[in-house]
């Protein structure tokens, strides 16, 4: 993997001055979930709806994590370099034979 970004993992929520929750979700607690080195790689496709035909472009995000990581659908993936919030959809780590590979995050803009 070559890290092109770091990456805070996000974690729960948190309370405003006003003790109300916020839905942006706090930092996890511990050292080893910010500032992880990271592969963010943004795509597209082009496909078509069945009915109609009409063309839609549909943008994809996926993440490339170093093994080990701590991270769960239920978080979120905030980069680092750009502020950008993310949430993920799949976490998935490849079977591979002698070696433990990198964790493979589907991910979905937030902001």
């Amino acid at each position: 993997m070559i890290a092109t970004t770091w990456v805070t993992v996000l974690r729960g929520t948190r309370t405003d001055l006003y003790g109300d929750i916020s839905n942006v979700p706090a930092e996890a607690g511990t050292d080893a979930q910010t500032h992880i080195p990271a592969s963010l790689i943004e795509g597209s496709r082009s496909s078509r709806t069945p009915g109609s035909g009409t063309p839609r472009v549909v943008r994809y995000t996926v993440c490339r994590l170093p093994a080990g990581t701590q991270v769960t659908e239920e978080d979120q993936i905030r980069d680092d370099r750009t502020g950008r919030i993310y949430s993920i959809t799949a976490v998935t780590q490849p079977a591979a034979i002698g070696i433990t590979p990198e964790l493979r995050l589907d991910l979905t803009l937030v902001n």
